[in-house]
């Protein structure tokens, strides 16, 4: 990772994080907002099975049964983290931004070793999609490539 002003800062203090990531099929990434509620809740709770099996024991989530609101509360403090560069979650939307259909992760590590810690899934529908696939290759490239980190781990991701 590049060389920051703050030893302890994760990420340098001039970062600029992507706004926008184009991926293939038509599809993107950008920051979640609160206001993608409307469709993060549709995804994550059509999914929730398969996303228990990955995040549930660590991280509790998505519960059986999160609200609509409890999910737009979440997605409002991920908007906060994003802004203040704490962490990052990132939708993976259609063209139009009418359907999301995934997250990236983006978390600092408690190791100081590692730069990073990563995820992402899409929907049921998607598992095995070209989407897919290309976020399994796309995402590390990206982290070291755009945002300089050099060691990065995959808890929940097969990588390689």
């Amino acid at each position: 990772m590049t060389d920051t002003t703050d030893p302890d800062a994760w990420l340098p203090g001039d970062f600029t994080h992507p706004e926008r990531v184009e991926l293939v099929d038509g599809f993107h990434l950008r920051p979640i907002r609160e206001r993608d509620v409307d469709i993060d809740y549709p995804a994550v709770m059509g999914s929730r099975a398969r996303l228990w099996a990955m995040y549930g024991e660590a991280w509790g989530w998505p519960p059986e049964t999160m609200s609509f609101e409890a999910d737009r509360d979440d997605l409002a403090r991920h908007e906060r983290e994003i802004i203040a560069h704490e962490t990052f979650n990132y939708a993976v939307l259609d063209a139009d931004e009418t359907r999301l259909v995934g997250c990236v992760y983006i978390d600092p590590h408690d190791d100081p070793a590692v730069d990073a810690e990563s995820s992402w899934w899409v929907v049921d529908d998607l598992v095995g999609s070209p989407l897919e696939r290309h976020l399994d290759t796309f995402v590390p490239v990206w982290l070291r490539e755009t945002w300089g980190f050099d060691r990065v781990e995959y808890p929940f991701n097969a990588i390689g």
